[in-house]
């Protein structure tokens, strides 16, 4: 396998998030100083500069082609490519990508909007903003208010057939149904919790603890489990999409667990050494390589499945803050602490 550094851009500041458009073409990436730029995927070119948000950006997330709609019936106009954007400014802005117009603006109240997430189908966006919570249109009109959450929402994930969509609080999981937005699932846990995610099949839920500590549901089953003994609290989660293998941070080391059938409790995980504390794990969308990066700049892409796990390694001049992989793994973006963005191209 080929792979090698495509391209390269400095921010303003630290890259907070970043994505890619469905279509691949562009790379949205906010700074956390507030600015939201978009690169050509192709040579990383700055399509547009968008003025994101004053006090500070935190999040970025792309509709999905599922919700892009044709107004004149035709097929012969591309619809717009719409991103949103969320910041410390309480607001949600929607952004027409191809003209780099502001199309909408919701302002959420005085809390940070930190968590952003489209409904699969891209005809819902779910937005949280300290305790509230709200699932809006694509023209920024209101489709749902929800009840105030206990606590300040510190997560949301889509379940990926879009009939329901989590949040996490302190305390607290709440599984919202898409259609008629009522409760399906309410799960307690006794402490923070600072990411979610679903494996691609749909039946594992996974929390990222403050207790150092990995939190399993399975919805459909009742079923619950439990991994603790991590170094520190635990941000990093990422599933490979057979949906066998979960990936987690929450140290020096990456535990990829096995959770297939009766799942990861009682099992060893496959252990990655890196150099120093983990800042980010993800494994591709289509294919099976694991992408991990560390406090020292270290970024290395593993093949869990191989028996010679390590595929390739790059040392950066600071830490990865997030990756993001195209659609089709052919690309991998890398944020960085210091504001640098690498793309690199595998092949």
């Amino acid at each position: 396998m080929q792979f090698a550094k495509h391209w390269a851009a400095t921010l303003d500041d630290y890259a907070i998030d970043l994505a890619w458009s469905p279509d691949g073409a562009l790379l949205a990436v906010a700074s956390a100083a507030g600015g939201i730029t978009l690169f050509d995927a192709a040579t990383g070119a700055v399509k547009h500069a968008l003025p994101g948000h004053t006090d500070g950006a935190n999040c970025v997330a792309w509709q999905s082609v599922g919700g892009v709609s044709h107004p004149d019936e035709s097929r012969d106009k591309p619809a717009p490519t719409l991103l949103a954007t969320g910041g410390q400014d309480g607001c949600v802005r929607f952004w027409d990508a191809t003209t780099g117009r502001q199309t909408a603006e919701v302002k959420l109240g005085s809390a940070w909007v930190e968590h952003l997430a489209w409904r699969p189908a891209g005809d819902l966006l779910f937005a949280a903003a300290g305790k509230k919570l709200v699932a809006l249109k694509s023209d920024g009109s209101i489709a749902h208010p929800f009840p105030d959450a206990p606590k300040t929402i510190s997560a949301l994930a889509w379940r990926p057939d879009g009939t329901a969509c989590a949040a996490a609080c302190f305390g607290h999981v709440a599984v919202w149904d898409a259609t008629a937005f009522t409760a399906q699932k309410e799960f307690p846990y006794g402490n923070a919790i600072y990411a979610l995610t679903w494996s691609p099949d749909g039946r594992w839920l996974v929390a990222g603890c403050h207790d150092n500590s990995v939190h399993l549901w399975v919805p459909a089953e009742d079923l619950e489990l439990h991994m603790s003994g991590y170094e520190t609290r635990l941000k990093e989660l990422s599933f490979s999409q057979d949906s066998k293998w979960l990936a987690t941070g929450g140290g020096k080391d990456v535990c990829v667990w096995d959770c297939a059938g009766a799942g990861p409790e009682g099992r060893e995980p496959l252990q990655l050494p890196q150099t120093a504390r983990t800042t980010a794990v993800a494994f591709q969308n289509q294919h099976g390589l694991l992408a991990t990066g560390d406090a020292g700049g270290v970024f290395t892409l593993w093949g869990p499945t191989r028996k010679n796990p390590l595929v390739a390694e790059v040392k950066m001049p600071s830490a990865a803050t997030k990756f993001a992989w195209n659609a089709d793994d052919s690309l991998l973006a890398v944020g960085t602490e210091k504001g640098v963005v690498y793309v690199f191209k595998t092949s």
